[in-house]
């Protein structure tokens, strides 16, 4: 139906639910929907120039293909913006046919939620978001993947080439130690929103497993995709001393800096070996296809999609790229190593042993997991010796500073 007759009949059943008629915003039942009309609307806030985007881009057309789908099942919609421009594209989407929408950024999600009120007989699914199992809505959904432990064993494989620096005497001739003698990192984020710090103190944890002397600077660019703020951040951490720098921003801006200046790069959702090789050491990305599989599958048998779900390093939804050739001699038998005690619980990213804040160990900690805009934090998450991320909702909540890292505010 059209926005027209929605809103006529959004008006109409409003006006009837005063005498005890269903309410408009009501959810109706959802029911299975055959292969063939399967109709999926893909929402990028970029395009395939962002790695971030390109990385939805490509694990949807591989679930497509993988399915058995036509590639005319599969609505592309790029370079949406976190503003009305989301809820018009996806009301549009959902008009033409389509019933699985799915939107990959973080502000997209209050707009996606509001068409998933109006169109309570399709399925929206949204990545990063944190409010689909307070909002408690049938047809609405979040996903996310634990890639702090992807991060981590980043952080293992930076670790390694980082030792391999300084056993052989081959550090950058840009980098120095900080004032209590530890080598120095560096991190360019986009926003200093959990995700994001989830991200880089994994990745610090990573390195530090195999090199303990180290500290990091962080700097923020303020977007997800902008290569010039993004080089710039670069320099400035190269210039501070950072021997080894990655990232959680979506351009080359970064690589291409480390490339030309020598500097080691751990980079993220792509390798950048082909044009960066010498540098790159290896990349941590979500796969999204398990997921966009599981979306399909589950609306052509009727059953129930989780609020939140979670991808995993044993389904595939979090994955490291083909090491590069700048990584050290024995990272993949290593990080193999590591990844077993991922997986089998034996190793946790954020032990609480691991780190300290101001000094002190963390034995309890409340976090903001159940979003209601208040930035209230009311979920303790600190329970058996760490901090249980992604395991009260998919999208992160670790947002502490811990000793060693100096995130620019």
């Amino acid at each position: 139906m059209n926005k027209l007759t929605r809103t006529l009949l959004c008006s109409s059943v409003l006006a009837a639910s005063v005498f005890g008629a269903a309410s408009c915003g009501a959810d109706s039942p959802l029911k299975a929907i055959a292969k063939e009309d399967i109709k999926i609307g893909l929402i990028c806030l970029h395009d395939q120039s962002s790695t971030y985007d390109k990385n939805f881009i490509d694990s949807m057309n591989a679930a497509v293909s993988e399915l058995g789908l036509q590639p005319s099942q599969l609505v592309l919609k790029t370079n949406i913006a976190e503003s009305e421009d989301c809820y018009n594209t996806a009301t549009e989407l959902a008009d033409s046919g389509c019933n699985i929408i799915f939107a990959d950024s973080f502000g997209h999600e209050s707009h996606l939620l509001r068409a998933a009120e109006e169109f309570p007989e399709v399925r929206f699914a949204h990545a990063t978001g944190t409010t689909a199992h307070t909002k408690k809505k049938a047809n609405f959904y979040n996903a996310f993947a634990n890639i702090y432990q992807g991060r981590y064993l980043a952080g293992v494989a930076g670790g390694l080439k980082l030792k391999e620096m300084i056993d052989n005497n081959t550090l950058p001739a840009t980098s120095k130690k900080d004032d209590k003698g530890n080598y120095k990192l560096g991190y360019v984020g986009a926003f200093p929103y959990a995700e994001v710090k989830s991200g880089y103190t994994s990745w610090f944890l990573g390195v530090q497993s195999v090199v303990p002397n180290v500290s990091m600077d962080v700097t923020f660019t303020g977007s997800w995709y902008d290569p010039v703020k993004e080089g710039a951040g670069a320099t400035k951490l190269i210039g501070n001393g950072a021997a080894l720098i990655s990232q959680h921003a979506d351009s080359m801006g970064a690589p291409d800096v480390c490339k030309a200046a020598g500097i080691p790069n751990v980079s993220y959702n792509g390798s950048t070996e082909s044009t960066c090789s010498g540098s790159f050491i290896v990349s941590s990305k979500i796969d999204w296809a398990p997921y966009f599989k599981f979306l399909v599958n589950s609306a052509i048998n009727n059953t129930k999609i989780p609020y939140d779900f979670t991808g995993t390093l044993a389904d595939g939804s979090v994955k490291l790229t083909e090491f590069g050739a700048a990584a050290a001699a024995g990272t993949a038998d290593k990080v193999a190593e590591v990844r077993t005690k991922l997986e089998n619980g034996s190793l946790k990213v954020f032990d609480t042993n691991k780190f300290t804040v101001k000094g002190q160990k963390l034995t309890s900690y409340k976090a903001d997991v159940d979003d209601d805009g208040t930035f209230s934090h009311e979920t303790e998450v600190i329970k058996d010796g760490y901090f249980h991320e992604s395991e009260y909702r998919s999208a992160p909540y670790f947002d502490i500073d811990i000793d060693g890292i100096n995130p620019e505010l």
